[in-house]
């Protein structure tokens, strides 16, 4: 198959090395024509995913139009802040005649002010196409590194979802279907807001017991407001909501766990270091864009409501902690 990927990040990187290992031709193409350059000099991603080298089948493109030409399968791996530019150029640059077989959205997150999901995004720019996502617990070194992972590719079912399916699945990666996109997609959105209250009870030192019950109710919450927003319950039960949940929630690697615990040892200190460092924490905006929507629709999300006051400034990370401790007692739902 001739696989495109649209994004050099680590999560881009590590899919283009597992593509190539899987024997497919692989384009990587970099937003950025410096880091193309920079990649097919050295052949290591050093600023995104360092110590991994691209094996020399890895194409490297400085722009979208000639990859695609004959690419069956496209893969879009950017910050959901980026995917509308990114989109704009993908549908600028893609033959109408012969479209790719699927194009399949590696993003985590929701649109800023419109609140889309990434494959809404890429609708709006590829009529017509077909579109999918990829998701689950997959921390980008260790697909790099050939270790295993399940994920699951949520679509509209048919041919080029199994074609795709089995293209991607391998010794390494095991890949399941959906039919339910805009589960997956909330899903491993929402993952990351909970994953910055994971990392609350870590930095405020709180324990186990209060990790594992926080991250139950988390859970509980995230299936009610994904089928309140379209998705299925079983879902959210599957790799693209607990499985992910689980392991941004508990992974010394995960952006999201580990910028919820600067945010409990020194607030102020973390939200200045994050514009520092110029870092994409993705459950950031997430807990702003769906606390947005959970109060359009009427949805009770104590957590979620909690953790976006932290963000915005209006309580302490231990007044978030005591606030869903003192909430009125009831029975487990």
């Amino acid at each position: 198959m001739n696989a495109v990927v649209l994004g050099a990040g680590a999560w881009g990187t590590a899919m283009a090395l597992h593509l190539a290992r899987q024997g497919h031709t692989v384009t990587l193409v970099p937003r950025r024509q410096e880091q193309a350059l920079e990649l097919a000099s050295g052949r290591e991603n050093r600023a995104y995913l360092p110590g991994h080298f691209l094996d020399a089948s890895i194409q490297l493109g400085l722009e979208p139009a000639p990859a695609l030409m004959e690419a069956d399968l496209v893969l879009v791996a950017c910050p959901s802040s980026g995917l509308e530019a990114v989109a704009a150029s993908l549908g600028a640059a893609l033959d109408r005649a012969q479209p790719p077989r699927l194009v399949v959205s590696l993003c985590k997150g929701l649109e800023r002010g419109t609140l889309r999901r990434p494959s809404e995004v890429l609708a709006a720019a590829l009529p017509g196409v077909a579109l999918a996502t990829l998701t689950g617990p997959t921390n980008a070194d260790e697909v790099a590194r050939g270790l295993p992972t399940a994920v699951v590719l949520a679509g509209p079912a048919g041919a080029a979802l199994t074609e795709t399916q089995a293209a991607l699945s391998g010794p390494s990666l095991r890949v399941y279907t959906s039919d339910d996109l805009a589960g997956a997609e909330i899903g491993g959105t929402l993952k990351n807001v909970y994953a910055l209250g994971a990392g609350l009870c870590d930095g405020l030192g709180l324990g186990s017991n209060a990790k594992a019950s926080l991250l139950t109710r988390s859970l509980l919450e995230m299936v009610r407001l994904g089928e309140a927003l379209g998705g299925r319950r079983e879902t959210f039960l599957g790799l693209s909501g607990v499985g992910d949940l689980m392991a941004t929630a508990h992974g010394a690697w995960s952006r999201n766990r580990g910028y919820g615990e600067e945010l409990a040892r020194d607030l102020e200190g973390a939200k200045a270091g994050l514009v520092a460092r110029k870092s994409v924490v993705e459950g950031v905006w997430a807990a702003q864009a769906f606390a947005e929507l959970a109060r359009r629709r009427g949805l009770d999300a104590p957590i979620l409501a909690g953790i976006d006051a932290l963000l915005r400034g209006e309580r302490t990370a231990a007044e978030t902690v005591a606030g869903l401790m003192g909430r009125g007692l009831k029975r487990e739902a």
